[in-house]
């Protein structure tokens, strides 16, 4: 499997500036290629560390999340990651071995595991390693549901989550879910979605959830409200809700991305 992961770095002064992003009122797109060195964040109570911030919550257009591509280099890291206690989160490894520990619990993470991480829980995440470390990190607040306590803790290997084909799709349209989407304790989501080549969303979907979407592998043309945007490995697409989308996988590889998504909860009215 491949999992893309910002390229850092700096073009030099022979590259045209004119570029490819996109910020709108309904969607953003931060192409991979606007992921560098010079548009990280240095974070507090994180050592020998660099995070890309492609999404934070901002009023009018996508609330509930935030989003980091997060690289450790070797002895990097944090004993408390988390400011915030009534924050949850998602992990997933995209290179290098990081070492979680999680309550009593330590865990050597590979590419491709994903980790979620219950509010208020104790965790540290290490690079003890001598190569860099890729992490992908979402933060949500947890909104309580009467009656439900929040999730336990999970670590799991995608290849031990099946992909599951979408109706209608011959298969070349499948979801990996990490958790089970009937578990109403859950008030996010973060799978992985998988096409085929030529494999689409056959509609335009518009809906409540807000969507937070890092290509992985492969290669689409990916529609944004009203526009065709042509998307790779390591771009980024932030939806508000409601915003129209489909897709189009090209190229001959599988179009593969992590998606977040919030779920099962009233509106705030």
């Amino acid at each position: 499997m491949s999992y893309a992961f910002p390229p850092g770095g700096l073009p030099d002064q022979t590259v045209d500036p004119e570029g490819t992003a996109v910020f709108t009122e309904a969607y953003a797109v931060l192409p991979a290629l606007t992921q560098r060195d010079i548009v990280t964040s240095f974070l507090p109570g994180w050592e020998s560390t660099r995070a890309w911030i492609l999404a934070r919550p901002l009023s009018g257009f996508a609330e509930t999340f935030a989003q980091y591509a997060v690289e450790l280099a070797p002895g990097g890291g944090s004993a408390e990651p988390e400011p915030d206690p009534e924050a949850q989160a998602v992990l997933f490894v995209a290179h290098g071995r990081p070492r979680l520990t999680l309550g009593r619990d330590m865990f050597d993470l590979e590419p491709g595991t994903h980790v979620y991480i219950p509010p208020s829980a104790v965790w540290s995440l290490w690079n003890t390693t001598d190569a860099p470390c890729g992490v992908h990190w979402i933060r949500k607040r947890y909104v309580a549901a009467p009656g439900m306590m929040p999730p336990e803790a999970q670590v799991v290997h995608e290849t031990d989550v099946p992909a599951l084909p979408m109706p209608h799709s011959n298969g070349v349209w499948a979801t990996q879910r990490f958790v089970d989407p009937f578990d109403l304790r859950f008030d996010f989501h973060v799978n992985i979605v998988t096409f085929r080549p030529g494999g689409r969303i056959p509609f335009a979907e518009t809906h409540v959830m807000e969507h937070g979407l890092y290509v992985l592998q492969g290669t689409a043309e990916y529609l944004l409200n009203t526009d065709w945007v042509n998307v790779g490995p390591g771009d980024f697409i932030w939806l508000r809700a409601f915003c129209p989308q489909a897709c189009i996988a090209t190229g001959e590889e599988p179009f593969r991305y992590l998606l977040y998504k919030d779920v099962n909860r009233h509106p705030v009215l």
